[in-house]
């Protein structure tokens, strides 16, 4: 069955409204997308899935219609545990699915940084996960695509399903990660509640193993077959979710737990660990490159074009490029990749020349401000209506944390990178600056100026993007920690009120309260 793969790369549009900014994740068929709405003004994830060929009017239109309106109809049933569709667009082949922002991680990507989770927290998303398939279920509504790439873990609150209404959208049995599909699925048959049970079951194997129970073998026919004919694998971490696991992924569906027992076992695994009160949290702060960064505490940035399904390898050499800086990438709204130089000085120069002196090591906060302090342990005063407005991250590497109100251009970034150069010159001169170059109406202001920070190497960058209503002014400074770690603040709002009381008074706050975390 040949599949269709639309060639795009970042800063492609969508549907002429859908910016693609970076890849943050991929499965077999299927690429997850940092996006921005353009006419909304807001941050997007875009789902990239290739279908097979031919793609008639018909069936794009068959194909969009099923989407939204099961991705309605589940956000309804499960509010908060289910991501609201927003669009769904076919172009060239291949299916857009046009999401809510959401505020958490892949479970393949959480994965990949933490390593296997313990079975107490496994019995927790489980059971998150079951709550989301049986109000599908008494809907009549099968998900059919249950992957780690659909599955988005939060740092507190139930996870967030993605890809419903895939299932039975094409007449393909099984779209992307094939290692996840049911015995049933691989042999192209009918497709019912059973089978998203065995994916729950492949979920949790996963999870505790920190394998599939059925490994990619490169070719979605080649790992379907294996799926049907292999026998399981002993989970052999599972501990009190082994049998709950192994009764899950039963080749016959009809021989299956039903939903009550594996909520039953699930919950009796809650309670038999006395390790569960020391369970590590969901996204853990991260110290060194031991430590997968992909999506809390030390979770990693938007970097362009890096799947956080790749190797982690992989992922380092693409940073070593450009995560080091994480080089910038839009002109205008909540992400703008930047990447984490060195360490600023006390006193900035800004538009025409004026002074902005940093406040001093404990300053009070002016009125209408409040200290955040985020998971990755960093804080500093935002102004009151700020809020956080979207994570990205590199695996073990880097991350990014954008601040704003929404709906406007001016935001504050904060990026942190394990990748950072020796000097903090260098590194916006050289890392992040020609990535800035490449962006609509690019223009730098001043020189690249060397300067200390909190007592630390730094230097500041000033620019401008865009054009129109839409050009941007940015400051940012960038900080070493010292071991090739570092961090950069960037400011951006709207070049015509660029220098404005309120932004002096904000980005002399944002440098004078901002604390690294503590190693």
């Amino acid at each position: 069955m040949t599949m269709v793969e639309a060639h795009v790369s970042a800063h492609e549009w969508i549907a002429g409204r859908y910016r693609l900014l970076e890849v943050f994740a991929r499965e077999t068929n299927r690429l997850w997308w940092y996006a921005e709405d353009t006419a909304a003004g807001q941050p997007r994830l875009v789902t990239q899935t290739a279908l097979p060929e031919p793609v008639t009017e018909d069936t794009a239109r068959r194909v969009t219609a099923r989407v939204v309106r099961t991705g309605e109809t589940m956000r309804l049933l499960c509010p908060g545990q289910v991501a609201a569709v927003v669009d769904a667009v076919v172009e060239a082949g291949t299916l857009w699915t046009v999401t809510e922002w959401i505020d958490g991680t892949p479970l393949g990507e959480l994965l990949a940084r933490e390593g296997p989770f313990h079975p107490v927290r496994a019995a927790r998303t489980g059971l998150d996960l079951l709550d989301v398939l049986r109000s599908a279920h008494d809907e009549g509504i099968t998900h059919g695509e249950l992957s780690p790439g659909q599955v988005f873990v939060r740092d507190g609150g139930p996870v967030v399903v993605t890809g419903f209404g895939l299932a039975g959208a094409t007449l393909v049995p099984r779209l992307t990660a094939p290692s996840y599909a049911s015995p049933e699925q691989a042999r192209d048959e009918r497709v019912g509640p059973a089978a998203d049970l065995w994916a729950l079951g492949a979920l949790l194997y996963t999870m505790v193993e920190g394998r599939p129970p059925f490994r990619d073998r490169g070719r979605p026919d080649a790992t379907l077959k294996a799926v049907d004919r292999l026998p399981l694998r002993t989970p052999l971490r599972a501990g009190p979710l082994t049998r709950a696991v192994q009764g899950l992924l039963r080749k016959d569906a009809r021989e299956r737990l039903t939903r009550p027992v594996v909520r039953q076992a699930l919950t009796r695994a809650l309670t038999e660990d006395t390790d569960a009160d020391h369970e590590p949290a969901p996204t853990p702060r991260m110290r060194g490159a031991s430590r997968f960064a992909a999506a809390g505490p030390r979770h990693g940035r938007r970097l362009l074009a890096v799947g956080a399904a790749l190797a982690v390898a992989a992922v380092a050499a693409a940073v070593l490029a450009a995560a080091g800086a994480l080089p910038g990438t839009d002109s205008a709204g909540p992400r703008r990749r930047a990447t984490t130089p060195a360490a600023p000085s006390d006193r900035h120069t800004g538009r025409a020349g004026t002074p902005v002196p940093t406040a001093s090591a404990s300053p009070a906060l002016p009125p209408g401000y409040h200290r955040y302090t985020a998971p990755e342990g960093f804080s500093v005063a935002l102004p009151d209506g700020w809020r956080r407005l979207t994570t990205s991250r590199v695996a073990g590497l880097a991350y990014r944390v954008t601040f704003g109100r929404g709906g406007d251009s001016t935001t504050l970034a904060v990026t942190y990178s394990e990748r950072v150069g020796p000097d903090p010159v260098a590194v916006w001169r050289d890392d992040v600056e020609p990535g800035l170059a490449r962006l609509a109406g690019y223009h730098r202001v001043g020189a690249v100026r060397a300067t200390t920070y909190q007592g630390r190497r730094a230097a500041d960058l000033e620019w401008l993007t865009g054009s129109g209503r839409s050009r941007t002014h940015t400051f940012g400074r960038g900080f070493l920690l010292g071991g090739a770690r570092g961090f950069s603040l960037r400011f951006t709002t709207p070049a015509g009120v660029w220098g404005n009381a309120a932004g002096r008074l904000a980005l002399r706050t944002f440098l004078g309260t901002f604390r690294a975390p503590k190693d």
